[in-house]
C-alpha cells in the first residue's frame, strides 16, 4: 500500500505498511476501511502514552510555515506561557506576511492562582512590541482544560470569515490540543481527532480540517527548538519538569553565598548581597536543594543523578556539565531569570547584587521583566 493512499488524521503523516521503523507506519489490518485511520506511532501515544522517536525535518516545517505569506490567511500563533520566549517563531513575519495574527497565550493553568491577568496580558504585550511584530488580539487559554476557547473561536469567526485558518508555533505549546477543543466548539469534533501528547515533535504535517464556514483550520507541524529543556532531556525527565497543574511557587530567603539546585539541571548562586527572597517558578515535582556556596560542587558531584535528578540514567551526559551565565541585579521592578523549559526565578534585588546560572550547554538563559 502506498504512502499516499491513506492520511494519519492524528499526525497528518502519510500512512505506510511495509517499514515499522519509519515514520507513518501501521499494520495493514488496522487502517484499512477505516474512517479515521492513525498510525501506529499515534495510536501508542494515545492509547499508552508511550513515544517512538522520529527524525524531523525542521527545513520542510519551515516551508509550509513559509507559504502561509502566499495566500490570504488569519494565523492564530500559539505561545506557551510558561516558556514565552522559548516558544516564540523569531521568523514568524515572513512565515505569515501580511496576514493578520491572533496570539493564543496556552497553558494559563500553570500560573499560580492569584495570578494578575490583566497584568500577564500587558506584559505579553510589551514582549510581543519587542519581537517588533503586530498581533490583532491576545487570547490567554488552557487548551488542556478548555479555557478561553470560546474567545479564540470568536476572534477565527471575526477575523478569518473568508480565509484558512492556520494555527503555529512551536513544538509542544498545544496546538492540537487547542484545534481539537475549536472543532468541538464548531460542531466538527469526531473521531478523527489530532493526536496530542506533552512531548515534542507529535504533529509530522499538516492537518486540515473542515468548518462550518466552508474553509478549513490547519494544524502545522511544530517548529523543533533546541534550547529548551523540554527539547533535551528524556521522556521520563520530562515528567518530572513539566507543570501538570498550577505553580505553587517557592520563596527561599538566602544570605549571600548560598546555592539553590533545581534537580540536578540548574545551579543558582547568590554570590554577593543583602538577604532577601528569591522565588521560584517551576514544576511542582521538581525538588529543590539548598545548600551553602562552598558545599555546592562537592554536592553536584556527589549526588547528581541521586539527590539532585533530573537528569536520569537515561538522559544525554551532556546535561551533566552545566555552563555559567552571571548577572547584576539592579534595583526596580522585579526581574526574572528564565531558564527555558525548567522555569524562572523572581528577583526583587538591589543594586549590585551578584548571582550565577549554571544550566546545560545550549540551553537558553535570559533575564525579562518580571510576569507575575
Amino acid at each position: 500500500m502506498s504512502e499516499l493512499d491513506l492520511i494519519c488524521t492524528g499526525c497528518g503523516i502519510g500512512i505506510q505498511t511495509e517499514e515499522k521503523d519509519r515514520p507513518g507506519y501501521a499494520p495493514l489490518n488496522s487502517v484499512v476501511e477505516r474512517e479515521y485511520p492513525v498510525c501506529q506511532r499515534c495510536y501508542r501515544i494515545k492509547h499508552y502514552s508511550d513515544v517512538a522517536p522520529v527524525t524531523l525535518d525542521n527545513e520542510n516545517f519551515r516551508k509550509i510555515l513559509s507559504d502561509i505569506a502566499k495566500r490570504p490567511a488569519l494565523v492564530v500563533k500559539v505561545v506557551d506561557l510558561f516558556d514565552f520566549a522559548g516558544s516564540w517563531v523569531k521568523e514568524i513575519k515572513q512565515y505569515v506576511g501580511k496576514n493578520p495574527i491572533v496570539l493564543v497565550a496556552n497553558k494559563a493553568d500553570l500560573l499560580p492562582r492569584s495570578t494578575n491577568w490583566d497584568k500577564v496580558e500587558t506584559w505579553l504585550r510589551h514582549e510581543v512590541a519587542k519581537q517588533g511584530v503586530e498581533v490583532s488580539s491576545i487570547i490567554l487559554i488552557s487548551a488542556k482544560k478548555r479555557l478561553g476557547i470560546e474567545e479564540v473561536k470568536t476572534a477565527i469567526e471575526a477575523k478569518g470569515k473568508d480565509k484558512d485558518v492556520y494555527v503555529v508555533g512551536t513544538a509542544n505549546v498545544g496546538k492540537s490540543t487547542l484545534i481539537n477543543g475549536l472543532m468541538n466548539l464548531f460542531g466538527e469534533e469526531n473521531g478523527g481527532e489530532l493526536t496530542t501528547s506533552r512531548y515534542p515533535g507529535t504533529t509530522l504535517s499538516t492537518i486540515r480540517m473542515d468548518l462550518p464556514t466552508g474553509r478549513s483550520i490547519i494544524d502545522t507541524p511544530g517548529i523543533m527548538t533546541t534550547h529548551r529543556l523540554t527539547d533535551l532531556v528524556s521522556a521520563k525527565s520530562l515528567r518530572i519538569i513539566t507543570p501538570e497543574t498550577y505553580i505553587d511557587p517557592k520563596t527561599y530567603q538566602l544570605n549571600d553565598r548560598q546555592t539553590l539546585f533545581l534537580g540536578g539541571l540548574c545551579r543558582f548562586d547568590y554570590l554577593e548581597g543583602p538577604k532577601q527572597g528569591f522565588t521560584i517558578y517551576a514544576a511542582n515535582q521538581l525538588e529543590v536543594h539548598r545548600t551553602k556556596l562552598e558545599n555546592a560542587d562537592n554536592l553536584y558531584e556527589k549526588h547528581l543523578g541521586t539527590l539532585l535528578t533530573p537528569p536520569l540514567e537515561q538522559d544525554s551526559d551532556l546535561l551533566r556539565k552545566l555552563y555559567t551565565h552571571s548577572f547584576t541585579l539592579k534595583s526596580g521592578h522585579p526581574q526574572d531569570i528564565v531558564i527555558s523549559g525548567l522555569g524562572w526565578i523572581t528577583l526583587r534585588g538591589r543594586d549590585g547584587a551578584q548571582v550565577k546560572i549554571h544550566a546545560p550547554k545550549g540551553v537558553d538563559v535570559h533575564l525579562r521583566r518580571a510576569l507575575i
